[in-house]
């Protein structure tokens, strides 16, 4: 994948992203209705790629507002995700040699192996993940589930212990799927599952989008690896 092609999907799917943040900001943070509104607006642009340097460059001041208004990151790991796609575009757009522009670009591909690599390894050092119980304790007592089909799968250990060890091994491993082309198309398809799943299961919708719209940097920094490799 090309790096401006690259660059362009990942404006647009974090765009995307963030006009869905916006507006469902508009409906649960009344007060600052007018701010979100604005952000939505430069949400679209930066979708469709009008004036996206300039909308790239006010949302990233938005974004630092939020994080100071909400002392931090609103919705954790997703928040910090975007706003680190966000930086990054910024720098792609902004710095002035290309050179240092595509190392920006492949610092945000290295971010997300390093977010599934780093999310298995605080996995498999928690003994409650390696048993399985993690997982029991989010559908026994988690507010996450949205049925209570969901909290009965907590009386089955042996799916649970199953299916912590199979996100355990994938993020684990993960890194290794960058030197085969095909390894990371399956490796970021299961991986996009995982963000789905939990997004129809547990309501968690809003990692879904952000986390796709860092994929195009890490297949255009494979693009490099591989190709500095002569493969």
């Amino acid at each position: 994948m090309g790096f401006d092609l690259a660059l362009r999907i990942t404006g647009g799917v974090v765009g995307f992203a963030f006009l869905l943040q916006s507006l469902e900001y508009l409906y649960s943070q009344r007060r600052y209705r007018v701010v979100f509104a604005v952000r939505a607006m430069l949400s679209l642009l930066l979708l469709i790629g009008i004036g996206a340097e300039w909308a790239l460059i006010l949302l990233w001041l938005m974004g630092v507002f939020q994080l100071h208004r909400f002392q931090g990151p609103y919705n954790g790991g997703s928040d910090r995700m975007g706003m680190l796609v966000l930086s990054m575009l910024v720098l792609c757009r902004w710095l002035p040699e290309p050179r240092w522009q595509e190392i920006a670009f492949g610092y945000l591909g290295l971010q997300l192996i390093l977010s599934y690599f780093i999310s298995g390894w605080v996995k498999v050092v928690n003994p409650e993940w390696r048993s399985g119980q993690a997982l029991r304790n989010v559908f026994e007592f988690s507010a996450y589930p949205v049925s209570e089909t969901l909290r009965g799968w907590a009386t089955r250990p042996v799916l649970l212990f199953v299916m912590s060890w199979a996100v355990i091994l994938f993020e684990l491993i993960f890194p290794l799927t960058v030197f085969n082309f095909y390894s990371l198309a399956i490796g970021l398809g299961l991986a996009a599952t995982f963000h789905f799943a939990n997004a129809c299961l547990f309501g968690l919708n809003r990692f879904f989008w952000v986390w796709l719209s860092a994929y195009p940097a890490l297949l255009w920094l494979q693009g490099r690896i591989l190709g500095g490799l002569g493969q």
